[in-house]
C-alpha cells in the first residue's frame, strides 16, 4: 500500500511539473549563427511580462549583441536605433532556485552604488556561457559566499558550467533550452575594446505561440 501511495505521489508530481512546463512562455532568438530556443520563468512575472512586451513591440528586431566575453556571457538588448534602455527599471526578482548556469537568461543592471535595490534594466539582458567548475572550485565558492549548493546545483555547474559568482545579484528570469552551441559561437568572435564584436552580430526575438 505504501509503495502504491509513493508511486501515485510521484506520478502526480511529474504531471504537475509537466503542466507547469507547458504553461511557461517559450521564445526563440534568431541570430546569424543559429537559433536559441528557451523559456521564461513564471515565478519572475515582472521580467517575464516585460520581455514579452518588448518582443511583441519589436524592440529587439535587429538588436545588436554589444558585449561579448568568452567563457563568461553574451549581452544584448538595445534597440537598433541606438537606444540602450526604454527609460525604466524593473524591481529585482531574485530566486535561489534559478542559477547562473550555462544558458541562463538574466537581466543586466547598473552597479550597486547607484542601484542599491539591484533593479534590472528595462531591456538589457545577458545569456550565461561561463565555464565548468571542479568540485574544489565549488567548495571554495560555498566557503567564500557562505552558501550550500544542492547536489542538483553542483551537477549543473560541474557538467554544464556557469558563473555562480553572479547568483543572488542579478535576476535570472529564463533559460535557453535548445541551441546552447550558439552561445559558444557568439562568445568566440573577435572583439574590440569594450568587448564589442568586431563584426556586428544582430538578433531578432519572437514568442512561440
Amino acid at each position: 500500500m505504501k509503495t502504491r501511495l509513493i508511486f501515485a505521489f510521484l506520478c502526480l508530481s511529474m504531471a504537475t511539473f509537466a503542466q507547469k512546463s507547458e504553461k511557461m512562455t517559450r521564445f526563440v532568438i534568431h541570430t546569424p549563427m543559429g537559433d536559441m530556443k528557451g523559456v521564461l520563468y513564471n515565478d519572475t512575472p515582472l521580467h517575464r511580462d516585460n520581455f514579452i512586451k518588448l518582443v511583441n513591440e519589436g524592440w529587439y528586431n535587429d538588436s545588436p549583441w554589444h558585449r561579448v566575453i568568452n567563457k563568461f556571457m553574451i549581452q544584448g538588448g538595445g534597440n537598433k536605433d541606438g537606444r540602450i534602455d526604454p527609460g525604466y527599471m524593473i524591481p529585482a526578482e531574485f530566486n535561489s532556485t534559478h542559477l547562473h548556469k550555462k544558458g541562463a537568461l538574466a537581466a543586466a543592471r547598473i552597479g550597486d552604488q547607484g542601484n542599491p535595490q539591484r533593479r534590472s534594466s528595462g531591456c538589457q539582458f545577458y545569456i550565461v556561457q561561463g565555464q565548468k567548475l571542479t568540485a574544489d572550485q565549488i567548495a571554495m565558492y560555498e566557503s567564500k559566499m557562505g552558501v550550500k549548493l544542492t547536489d542538483e546545483q553542483k551537477k549543473a555547474y560541474t557538467e554544464s558550467g556557469g558563473t555562480p559568482q553572479l547568483d543572488g545579484a542579478y535576476t535570472v528570469f529564463g533559460e535557453i533550452t535548445e541551441g546552447l552551441e550558439v552561445i559558444d559561437k557568439i562568445a568566440a568572435v573577435k572583439t574590440l575594446p569594450g568587448d564589442r564584436p568586431a563584426t556586428p552580430i544582430t538578433m531578432s526575438i519572437e514568442i512561440i505561440k
